[in-house]
């Protein structure tokens, strides 16, 4: 048996000349949980070319989505951005991943903070009728240069919440924050400035960060994941792993650094 499912590409939407997203067939044998990430690719010169991408889709969804970023010279992302609808996709068969809401311990509110297409995982996340029954609201925040690279949030602030199943609990639950640092915005900043000064949690009109009731998804550069890890060990919070329940976890895989 192959190792990867061979999917056919459904559509390509370029955000702007660095930013873009795809659709594709899904098998129906792929299974993931909310928040994992697969193996991705394209056959280049007869031999599989695979990255690392999390799924932007729910786990109940027919099709598969991801976001990516287009790296001129990468070898998969520079192929990838120029696929067209019919073309084929490999697929990994096992998806895995540490952004898992059942590897954290139980508390009140659940923080998704992304930078860039780190948002793919959460994309997922927020589309799980689940994670509305475990928190009492649901913190997205996500950082970026510009306005333009906020992709998804026309999706995230507009359609959302009309989701049949589930579109009232996203609406009273989830919290949406995106912030960029290179423009005028009316949320301005990085992410670690933000929740360091406590403007973030001002601005949320919530309480700071607390160990006790706060859990912590991280998924974004890699300076951002490591500003992220001081602030949380300055709050005594642990990172969750498959094994022990903690109070913050972190995506690890990066597509083309």
């Amino acid at each position: 048996m192959s190792n990867f499912y061979h999917q056919t590409i459904l559509s390509v939407h370029h955000w702007t000349d660095t930013l873009f997203s795809f659709t594709a067939t899904r098998d129906p044998g792929f299974r993931f949980l909310n928040g994992q990430f697969a193996m991705i690719g394209l056959q280049v010169d007869g031999r599989p070319l695979l990255r690392a991408y999390s799924l932007a889709s729910a786990n109940y969804e027919e099709t598969l989505e991801f976001f990516s970023i287009k790296v001129p010279n990468g070898p998969l992302t520079s192929r990838l951005q120029h696929m067209k609808v019919g073309d084929e996709l490999l697929v990994g068969r096992k998806a895995t991943g540490t952004l898992i809401t059942g590897d954290l311990l139980p508390g009140k509110r659940l923080y998704l903070l992304a930078t860039g297409t780190g948002l793919a995982p959460f994309l997922s996340i927020i589309k799980d009728p689940e994670v509305y029954d475990l928190y009492e609201k649901v913190v997205l925040v996500h950082g970026c240069r510009t306005v333009k690279e906020l992709a998804y949030m026309d999706w995230i602030t507009k359609e959302l919440p009309k989701n049949p199943f589930f579109g009232e609990q996203a609406a009273e639950k989830l919290l949406y924050y995106p912030t960029v640092t290179r423009e005028p915005f009316h949320h301005q900043g990085r992410i670690t400035d933000l929740t360091r000064s406590g403007k973030l949690f001002d601005d949320l009109g919530l309480p700071v960060l607390d160990p006790e009731n706060d859990r912590v998804m991280l998924c974004g550069s890699p300076d951002m994941l490591e500003d992220f890890r001081v602030i949380l060990a300055e709050l005594h919070m642990s990172e969750a792993s498959h094994t022990v329940q903690g109070h913050f976890a972190i995506e690890k895989a990066f597509v083309e650094r």
